[in-house]
């Protein structure tokens, strides 16, 4: 074996060691290789990076733009509302949610397409009473097998069909030239799956179709004039959540936190409680303890400001100059009973556009967890401003293992957190497209925060 061999399998070895450890980013570990290679003149300088230029990779990129268009556009949520039946078998059911990640990633991205359907998926998973696996396995095929059929569908044909080019010339192959090989595959192989092959798969007891196991999240609770720890200690506040297995972790006064409060330190109004606890005893302990959501509180002092703002603007604009009033007074009566009238029909289009903004106006809870590569990494609710642009709430966030969150609207989210938000559901949806969050299967969150 030469030397350079020796380089080379050593290279790999190392390379292959980094990709198993899982430490570093895959695409960091194949940079550190590609530049050792460099390194040890095993591949000249000037056609290191030949590659990235090539038509294939170009197209790939190409592909995942347009998974992401196909995303923001919101087609998978309305093909998946269209094409999936709501009240079928599970034979059907399954079929028809294969059939539409074979088609999907046909035309974009496969793991695209897996990740879009995934929530479509798991709540299918629900109402037809199966292990979630049992539905997300042949999912996974489905997209994998439509992924042959045509030429952008999965970057190895895209690699054949430039290596085609450059050995024989011409363009390649077409869009569709895979299309007759691999829609027959493809049909067989989601008929089988459908009919048989998701049998296969074990339903494992420890898994829940109801939800995911998220561990406990950290809340902000204020502590008002009403609640009923104000003037008891932190001792005695922590003895009330015992049945709950809740604790207070933190205590904001004054905006200085304070880690492991003391038991013997007075509760007073104001204070911010930073409380773990599970999903379900949220609504418990903010009733045991007479607390109120920070947000709430948060949103009623904004609302107040700004009603205060809006009175003082009619004050001024009521201390007009009498002479501006009689004018006003005689234009109006000189328009008589046409105005009225007018009057009269915008009243009632005002009201029933206000009767149509209430029942558009639905507030709901979701979780959703940060993916790996979100651009939420690194950046607090605070930051990309969640309550102004997007009109939601943060009321908690779940993090495995880790207790150093300081302020919740403060704090850095990391992959694999999961957030607790409030608000609309088209907004929380619009959310998690820009900032590549996965809504987990839905659960009843009820939070009563009334004091």
């Amino acid at each position: 074996m030469t030397m350079d061999q020796t380089l080379i399998f050593a290279v790999l070895v190392i390379t292959v060691g980094l990709f198993l450890w899982g430490r570093w980013r895959h695409d960091a570990v194949a940079i550190f290789a590609l530049l050792a290679c460099i390194g040890f003149g095993l591949i000249p300088s000037r056609e290191a990076f030949a590659g990235f230029g090539h038509p294939a990779v170009i197209t790939v990129a190409a592909v995942l733009v347009l998974s992401r268009g196909l995303q923001n556009a919101g087609v998978v949520d309305l093909m998946a509302a269209r094409l999936l039946p709501h009240n079928a078998g599970r034979v059907v059911t399954i079929t028809a949610l294969m059939a539409l990640g074979a088609l999907l990633s046909a035309f974009m991205n496969n793991v695209g397409a897996m990740a879009l359907l995934m929530p479509v998926a798991i709540s299918v998973a629900g109402r037809l009473d199966l292990n979630p696996g049992q539905v997300l396995m042949p999912l996974a095929f489905g997209t994998i097998l439509g992924g042959m059929t045509t030429l952008i569908g999965t970057p190895p044909n895209l690699i054949v069909s430039g290596f085609r080019a450059e050995l024989v010339g011409g363009p390649g192959f077409g869009m569709f030239d895979f299309t007759p090989v691999g829609a027959g595959v493809a049909v067989i192989g989601v008929a089988f799956v459908a009919l048989f092959g998701w049998r296969l798969v074990p339903a494992r007891e420890a898994t829940d179709t109801e939800g995911f196991e998220t561990g406990k999240y950290l809340t902000e609770a204020r502590v008002t004039e009403k609640s009923k720890v104000r003037g008891k200690t932190v001792r005695e506040a922590e003895a009330m959540l015992d049945d709950a297995d809740a604790q207070i972790i933190r205590l904001v006064r004054d905006h200085h936190p304070l880690t492991a409060p003391r038991p013997g330190r007075v509760l007073r109004g104001g204070d911010i409680l930073v409380i773990e606890a599970e999903p379900e005893a949220l609504s418990s302990v903010l009733s045991t303890l007479g607390l109120r959501l920070e947000e709430e509180v948060k949103n009623e002092e904004d609302a107040d400001a700004d009603a205060e703002r809006e009175k003082q603007d009619g004050a001024s604009e009521d201390a007009k100059p009498d002479e501006d009033a009689r004018d006003e007074n005689a234009a109006s009566r000189q328009q008589g009973s046409v105005s009225d009238e007018a009057s009269d029909e915008q009243q009632e289009e005002e009201g029933e556009e206000d009767n149509d903004r209430k029942e558009s106006d639905e507030v709901v809870m979701r979780e959703l967890v940060a993916r790996p590569g979100s651009a939420l990494i690194g950046r607090s609710a605070s930051d990309i401003e969640l309550r102004s642009r997007y009109s939601l709430n943060l009321l908690a966030l779940s993090r495995q293992g880790n207790k150093s969150i300081k302020r919740l609207r403060s704090t850095a989210i990391e992959a694999g957190d999961v957030l607790l938000t409030q608000g609309s559901p088209e907004m929380i949806a619009s959310f998690a497209v820009d900032y590549g969050c996965v809504p987990l299967a839905e659960r009843t969150l009820a939070l009563r925060t009334r004091v």
